[in-house]
């Protein structure tokens, strides 16, 4: 099959390279066209000069390119890029990944407007051709550990952070910008729009990827990790009588998810655009000149219009569990109080401590039971491990970040009974 080397895209209409190979041999040409057509630089300015271009590797999307450019008159656009592709053609996770990207672009071009409501890197171009799972997304590159801006954060380490206080307390205010922006009507119709909710859609009712046998199969390896390596699950997680607890509320998650949904999307008051991964690697940070810790916001691949309590959890669940014990209730306190302020609807603090209770129930069963899997089939040894600091497990991020989710998922269940929570719901 003879692919294309360029598609339209979906949103804006312009013609866009396919990939890296193409957008390299176009070059300042391919730049500035791409830029002119979208209106990042007027018609009358151009890319003079590419003066540094490097690949590098990380996420689940496609190729990814640092860039540094010149343009033939200053006017305020970015000289350092980044772009990334959807994966290339005939990669066997093309279909799988790629469609993440489109949201992601439509978010980038909304985030152009006058008034935008969060820092977010510039967008210079960004479309998505649904045909073709093509999408392609150039946006400034963010100096982390230069400028005022700190060094990059890495998830599921922050016992490595002095005080991981200031930056949840920062992204928290950021979940509730943009959620009050949007239920304050300043976007207009545009979310609708871009971003549709359909509570009764089946998609958003079915998100756990797997029956009730595979379930029991994922609860009898986590049961078995724990026998193993019960140094892995600290604080008594790893204790057979709270394992065999977690497993039968666990059932009860899968068979009520349908009704848990249906909880989560019912009041409409809580439902608003978020960003479902805010963990703070997902973002970089400044002090202002108050010294409060500012943030800007990264990887919009699953923004959707969603009950907030699920951006909340998306971004605690990388954190330490002895944090979000210590925290938790304040921070809740902190995203209601901005939220209303901001201008958004008020929301009952009871309600919407259940709504995150259950968000964690139906999204740790679903995406963190993973974890004994991905670890065993990269460390078979890992009932060695001393513990997760241990420098085998600390230089794997996909195990070591899944063990961290599955350990606040656990820590988390355990903490607010949610078992109970779950329980009470109608069967």
């Amino acid at each position: 099959m003879n692919n294309p080397t360029h598609v339209a895209g979906d949103h804006t209409g312009i013609a866009f390279p396919v990939s890296y190979a193409v957008l390299e041999e176009g070059g300042v040409s391919a730049l500035t066209t791409l830029f002119q057509q979208t209106e990042a630089i007027s018609v009358d300015n151009a890319v003079t000069a590419i003066i540094h271009w490097k690949e590098f590797f990380g996420g689940g999307m496609g190729r990814k390119i640092a860039i540094d450019v010149t343009y033939a008159r200053e006017e305020g656009a970015p000289t350092r890029l980044f772009a990334k592709f959807t994966r290339e053609f005939g990669d066997p996770l093309r279909d799988l990944f790629s469609p993440v990207m489109d949201p992601e672009v439509r978010f980038a071009l909304l985030s152009r407007r006058s008034g935008f409501p969060l820092r977010v890197p510039r967008c210079m171009f960004g479309d998505y051709n649904a045909e073709f799972k093509t999408g392609l997304l150039i946006t400034e590159r963010i100096p982390y550990g230069s400028e005022g801006i700190e060094p990059a954060l890495e998830k599921c380490v922050d016992y490595e952070l002095a005080d991981p206080l200031p930056y949840y307390e920062a992204q928290t205010r950021a979940i509730a910008a943009l959620a009050a922006y949007h239920r304050a009507g300043h976007f207009g119709d545009e979310i609708d729009q871009e971003f549709p909710f359909t509570p009764t859609d089946e998609a958003l009712l079915k998100v756990i990827p797997y029956d009730q046998a595979q379930l029991q199969a994922k609860l009898a390896k986590l049961k078995d990790f724990a026998a193993r390596a019960p140094q892995l699950l600290p604080d008594g997680l790893a204790d057979p009588a709270f394992l065999d607890e977690f497993a039968a509320g666990a059932v009860q998650v899968l068979a009520k998810e349908e009704t848990i949904w249906r909880h989560l999307y019912a009041r409409r008051e809580a439902i608003a655009l978020v960003h479902w991964n805010m963990n703070p690697d997902n973002a970089w940070f400044w002090r202002d000149e108050e010294g409060m810790m500012q943030s800007g916001q990264l990887d919009w691949g699953g923004v959707a219009q969603a009950n907030i309590a699920q951006s909340y959890y998306g971004m605690l669940c990388a954190g330490e569990a002895d944090f979000l014990a210590r925290h938790d209730a304040n921070l809740q306190a902190l995203l209601l109080s901005e939220y209303t302020r901001l201008g958004g609807p008020t929301l009952d603090a009871a309600a919407f401590y259940q709504d995150v209770n259950l968000a964690i129930a139906v999204l740790g069963t679903a995406w963190m039971l993973d974890a004994p899997s991905l670890l065993e089939a990269e460390l078979p040894d890992y009932a060695d491990l001393t513990d997760r600091s241990d420098p085998r497990l600390r230089a794997l991020f996909l195990p070591r970040a899944q063990l961290q989710l599955l350990t606040v998922f656990l820590s988390e269940w355990r903490r607010k009974d949610i078992g109970e929570t779950v329980g009470r719901l109608p069967g």
